[in-house]
């Protein structure tokens, strides 16, 4: 059983909007600063590169096209060898800091994007991507669908298994019961600033914490749960470029930490002040409450309750981008955990089609 102690933090900030180079530099920075800190572990918030497209809430869809486009083109190419990917590795290496990194992702050469939470481990090292399963209402003008081939944990450095889902991805209890069933340890929830839509004002943050706490308990896991705040940045690249609206406006977010039972260890923390949401994740106290509930094991009751998850690849880069860069071996053997291949006696693996 693991025993690490560490600082991690949720990451309370709002981006430069629409600005792909100077948030990338704002993420850096972000990162020296948990340095500085002591921090091990940060969670950024929903697509903080290049920022949540909130005008897709707000204008009618014709008018939206321009802006569409230059979204893909701020959006982020998870390219081990590209100059933006290389210093966020470097940047985690030379801190010893691993990250969730909430990006817009273009596909290499193409102009599809996806929601995606881009995971790099303290060694300077990309774990995986996971893509949104299911882009929410509007989203689905700006993202394509994720598979389940990304939809999985990643084993850290310092030995806990990293696993999150995006905003009201939360809401789809399988997807949450796939990382609970590839042993999660530590979770990274990603969101925008729902509360500053309008009609979400007074039930935004209480869908938030009432998610975020439901996956604690149920998973067991410790959640890290980060939200960006609209920004005057935010407010006036859609007014300059789309015109007056007032169904978005200023301020927003719910960053905390919470511990498996539901207890705050951080926050929450609303509103337009950036902060590091910071507390201690020690990994040992998960062996008490696993004496109580262990969905991956003693309380599943598997005979009765059957669960699967297809894992197979649906888009052509799947493969590459679940398995990161964190070695093939590390990557075959996850596989065989997680049940998407298996060992013969032989030793050869086979994948499992499901």
């Amino acid at each position: 059983m693991n025993s690490a102690k560490f600082k991690a933090a949720a990451v309370h900030a709002a981006p430069v909007f629409m600005d792909k180079k100077a948030t990338l530099e704002k993420v850096i920075r972000l990162i020296k600063q948990a340095r500085e800190e002591d921090i091990k572990l940060l969670v950024f918030p929903e697509t903080f590169v290049p920022g949540y497209p909130y005008f897709i809430e707000c204008y009618p869809p014709l008018k939206q096209v321009t802006a569409l486009a230059q979204y893909a083109e701020q959006s982020l190419v998870v390219d081990p060898s590209s100059t933006e990917i290389t210093s966020l590795c470097t940047a985690c290496r030379s801190s010893f800091v691993a990250i969730s990194l909430g990006i817009s992702e273009r596909v290499s050469g193409g102009y599809t994007l996806f929601n995606s939470q881009l995971h790099i481990d303290s060694n300077g090292s990309i774990l995986g991507v996971h893509r949104k399963l299911q882009p929410t209402y509007v989203e689905r003008a700006v993202w394509a669908q994720g598979s389940g081939h990304t939809l999985r944990t990643w084993r850290t450095e310092m030995g806990y298994n990293l696993g999150g889902l995006c905003c009201w991805e939360h809401t789809m209890n399988g997807a949450r019961q796939a990382l609970i069933e590839d042993a999660q340890h530590v979770h990274a929830g990603a969101w925008p600033a729902l509360s500053t839509m309008s009609g979400f004002e007074t039930g935004a943050d209480s869908q938030v914490e009432a998610l975020m706490k439901a996956h604690a308990l149920t998973g067991q896991v410790f959640v890290i749960c980060a939200s960006n705040y609209v920004d005057e940045t935010c407010v006036q690249w859609m007014k300059t470029n789309l015109g007056e609206h007032d169904l978005v406006k200023r301020g927003g977010g719910w960053s905390a930490i919470i511990h498996p039972f539901c207890v705050f260890l951080a926050g929450p923390h609303t509103g337009e002040e950036e902060r590091l949401v910071t507390a201690e994740i020690d990994l040992a106290q998960l062996a008490a409450v696993k004496v109580w509930v262990d969905s991956a094991g003693h309380y599943k009751r598997p005979e009765l309750l059957r669960f699967g998850v297809d894992r197979r690849p649906l888009w052509d880069d799947d493969r590459r981008l679940a398995g990161g860069t964190a070695g093939s071996e590390d990557v075959v053997e996850k596989a065989v955990e997680s049940g998407e291949a298996s060992r013969q006696e032989s030793g050869q693996v086979e994948v499992v089609k499901t």
